[in-house]
């Protein structure tokens, strides 16, 4: 589906269309480079040192700061219906809030609606989202049924309207059974589409809520017991195992245990391209939190799959993330206020699963990952932007700082702090499971689009100014991992040629289609090629020597390449 042309509000038109951003480190997923950035018209046009630039260009002073890519958020539930209750953040409130803390794409699930097909959701959705994001968005399908119509639809999405991903539920009362998920992964498979999974025994919860109620356990603290971590481990090895059989890669949402990051763990070592999302919120605090005295407290942070009461489990999860057992960090971001979380005050079946997150999300991982020193300031580029980038073929456009790459930029102070709380973030919700808790690690300057929307701590966010963008299928760092090697970008290389082709695509679409509709012209896109790191070898991130001091007289720091794709070297079934 193609982008329907939209206004530009005129003070956008006419302010802000040249930016130099000087002085700063910028930080790659595979190094760093000490050289100034210059945008234009939304786009990277030239990175070096001595840059020639027109005049009236503004600049940023990104002195003893790092200049990094946009985040990408690929888990989020803006204006979602669920459980009786419809999320606070829709996605003008929750795009906003996104920028405010460094992330500049958010990709969101769509959900049908009972007897709504999946073609409609993707319509609905495009309306209900076009006119209020602050950034760029991108959707990925859910599929809460199987049939002969959603497999058709499936195609159309993918070959028309730039679906590259499809999520199936094992858990919940629309959960598909294992014949539907193998169906269902074939499809994906055969459309070139990122498969995804909740995963959760859902038929074992059913029994578990049975016992738990029978016996007068009622309050958030059920919730948790209901659905023990042999629970997820299971469902993840079990979706593993049919990915495989149909050979079609996989990617489990919201990992938050540590059997089932060890599930996911030795099914890649065995041979399945498989990715691990773990979640903010799984990162930064444990299920006793839903033991709390005070039910609002409680219901606050009742998601699944849970919170795990194992205080030892956030600690566990970025350590994966650090060895690349998990490759990616999304919100799941699904507020619901404390009057609808009350739903459920008598019965813990019925508190609206959901947390915040999109706000917070860069500046907790760089807290509990780089300020702790488990991970370096390029694993984190990798993990909260282009390994999502790349997985869902949308690097080096996002995720890359390159000369002809979107201009979604984060200018990042390592020294300054803030303390995360209700009172002061920017989303609708009443409540936040990190309050109190401090950053080191803050956006100082966010760029989108190549417009500064945080402009030193100042949020200047659009309604409508973020675009809808295409996902292509057959990513090649899923499906075709064999030509990592011919794909790589070098450091310092240029990626507009590639860019180009995606743009030319784009403009093919707004040719054909102006508005949303039903009638489904003859597809005219295409798979651009991507750049991808090498199969071989792997970067050793507690050997970086990556400084963030403020002496730019020093030598340039010589990259430090990561040389797996997302989910490391692939030794399976292709």
């Amino acid at each position: 589906m193609s982008t329907p042309v939209k206004k530009v509000p005129i003070h956008l038109q006419s302010s802000q269309n040249r930016l130099v951003i000087r002085h700063g480190k910028i930080v790659n997923e595979d190094g760093v480079l000490e050289e100034d950035v210059y945008i234009e018209d939304g786009i990277i046009k030239q990175i070096g040192k001595n840059l020639i630039i027109p005049g009236g260009t503004r600049t940023i002073d990104a002195r003893g700061k790092l200049v990094l890519p946009g985040g990408i958020d690929p888990h989020t539930h803006f204006e979602f219906e669920f459980m009786g209750a419809k999320s606070v953040d829709d996605f003008y409130q929750g795009t906003k809030a996104a920028v405010s803390g460094g992330t500049t794409m958010i990709i969101d699930f769509a959900f049908p609606k009972p007897g709504e097909s999946i073609l409609d959701c993707f319509y609905n959705y495009r309306q209900k989202a076009d006119d209020k994001v602050c950034c760029d968005y991108a959707l990925h399908m859910c599929l809460p049924h199987w049939s002969e119509q959603v497999k058709r639809e499936m195609e159309i999405l993918c070959k028309e309207h730039g679906i590259n991903s499809f999520k199936m539920f094992m858990a919940y009362s629309f959960m598909l059974n294992d014949a539907e998920l193998y169906s269902a992964f074939e499809q994906c498979q055969k459309l070139g589409a990122v498969a995804q999974v909740h995963a959760e025994n859902g038929a074992i919860i059913v029994k578990n809520i049975e016992r738990l109620l029978s016996k007068g356990i009622v309050g958030p603290e059920g919730h948790e017991l209901s659905r023990p971590e042999e629970v997820e481990s299971e469902a993840v090895n079990r979706a593993c195992v049919i990915a495989k059989q149909v050979k079609c890669p996989l990617y489990v949402v919201h990992v938050m245990s540590k059997q089932a990051a060890q599930v996911l763990n030795l099914a890649r070592e065995n041979g399945n391209q498989v990715y691990g999302e773990a979640l903010v919120a799984g990162l930064a605090t444990d299920g006793n939190q839903c033991k709390h005295q005070c039910f609002q407290h409680a219901a606050g942070h009742v998601l699944s799959p849970p919170l795990r009461s194992d205080p030892t489990t956030p600690l566990a999860l970025m350590n994966f993330m650090a060895q690349d057992v998990l490759q990616v960090v999304g919100s799941d971001n699904c507020t619901f206020n404390k009057a609808q979380k009350e739903l459920g005050k008598d019965n813990f079946t019925k508190i609206p699963n959901g947390v915040n997150g999109v706000e917070d999300r860069m500046s907790v991982v760089w807290e509990k990952g780089v300020h702790t020193g488990i991970i370096d300031p390029c694993r984190f580029v990798a993990i909260t932007s282009t390994n999502a980038a790349k997985i869902f073929n949308l690097y080096p456009r996002k995720g890359y700082i390159g000369v002809g790459s979107d201009a979604d930029i984060v200018v990042w102070n390592p020294n300054a702090t803030r303390t995360i709380s209700a009172k002061t973030h920017h989303q609708a919700v009443d409540f936040n499971i990190f309050e109190g808790m401090v950053c080191h690690g803050v956006p100082e300057y966010v760029v989108v689009n190549g417009r500064v929307i945080l402009d030193e701590g100042q949020l200047r966010a659009v309604e409508g100014f973020g675009r809808f963008i295409d996902t292509p299928v057959f990513p090649p760092y899923v499906y075709d991992p064999s030509k990592l090697e011919e794909l790589k970008p070098q450091n310092n290389g240029n990626v507009e040629e590639e860019i180009q082709n995606i743009r030319e695509i784009e403009k093919l679409h707004l040719e054909e289609k102006t508005c949303l509709t039903p009638t489904l012209p003859e597809s005219t896109a295409s798979t651009p090629s991507g750049r991808g790191a090498r199969p071989e070898g792997q970067r050793n991130i507690q050997d970086s020597t990556f400084s963030i001091s403020e002496d730019l007289d020093t030598d340039r720091k010589s990259c430090i390449r990561v040389r797996n794709p997302p989910g490391g070297k692939s030794s399976g079934f292709w």
